[in-house]
């Protein structure tokens, strides 16, 4: 069988060349006719389900007008919808590196996420958000600030009608016990956590420190996204995104989602149940965040 890679970039250049297209107020027939292509073959590219030439990408951007500076992005992307993993280095913090996840969140139908470093962004508060985003001192105050939204919209996704997509967290102790900011924005993220982990589609976890060693924590922070088949269709296979200081790493090959599928399985056997978990968060808030009086 040909292995074509990972589906992450080619997803993610489909949907932003359906963008362009529609936004040229071309129809698939029109659009196809117009760059010689079968009906199949425009519709394969639109859904990410196979790989695209840069002559191709640079031929629709013509077509759909597109601006230069993203038509030279598209057409790099369409080098990389071969690659086997998808490394996609931020180069400017801000929005743009943000981009591809914020496009396969708004696709997926659950999210599960182990974080044993800091709250995970769908979660933050933002007090918390703007704590962890004051340590990029390579930042000017104003990208910093742009940032802090930047991860509060990605918390949109949970607010995605009419589809809400199933949010399942499991927190190291660890990183309840990390004080980010003052006592004060800790105890408000801890409530915010309590008052999230209420809500019917979401599932919040924590693995205690005395659990000791267990596979998870061998993967270091991650989330899986599981996708829904559309139309009948064969659904997407699920990704493993994780991000990093300098990048985002996206995982599609199944032997590599089997492992992070094992590593997630294995967090049932240590984590607590809901109703356990929500005792710790606030026995912590209070024990250790809790301003002093």
């Amino acid at each position: 069988m040909v292995d074509d890679g990972s589906s992450v970039p080619r997803r993610h250049l489909g949907r932003v060349l359906e963008t362009l297209r529609v936004e040229a107020g071309m129809t698939v027939d029109g659009a196809a006719e117009t760059l010689g292509f079968s009906r199949r073959k425009l519709w394969q590219i639109e859904a990410g389900r196979s790989a695209v030439s840069r002559t191709d990408v640079r031929d629709m951007c013509e077509r759909y007008a597109a601006r230069p500076e993203l038509a030279d992005t598209l057409v790099t992307l369409a080098g990389q919808t071969r690659a086997k993993g998808w490394w996609h280095a931020y180069g400017d913090p801000l929005p743009r590196w943000c981009e591809p996840y914020v496009s396969l969140a708004a696709e997926a139908h659950r999210l599960r996420e182990y974080a044993d470093g800091m709250i995970p962004v769908l979660l933050q508060t933002r007090e918390y958000a703007t704590a962890v985003c004051r340590q990029r001192a390579d930042l000017t105050e104003a990208d910093r600030d742009r940032l802090i939204e930047v991860r509060l919209r990605r918390q949109r996704v949970l607010r995605r009608l009419p589809a809400v997509p199933r949010l399942e967290v499991v927190l190291a102790e660890a990183v309840l016990l990390r004080a980010v900011g003052d006592p004060g924005v800790m105890v408000a993220q801890s409530r915010h956590l309590v008052e999230a982990s209420h809500l019917p589609q979401v599932s919040l976890r924590v693995v205690p420190l005395a659990v000791g060693s267990y596979r998870a924590a061998l993967a270091d922070s991650f989330m899986l996204l599981d996708f829904p088949p559309v139309n009948r269709v064969e659904p997407d296979p699920p990704v493993v995104y994780r991000e990093f200081l300098t990048g985002v790493l996206y995982l599609d090959r199944e032997s590599e989602v089997a492992e992070y599928e094992q590593a997630w399985a294995g967090l049932d056997a240590v984590a607590l149940d809901p109703d356990e978990s929500r005792r710790l968060i606030e026995t912590i808030s209070a024990e250790v965040h809790q301003p002093d009086v």
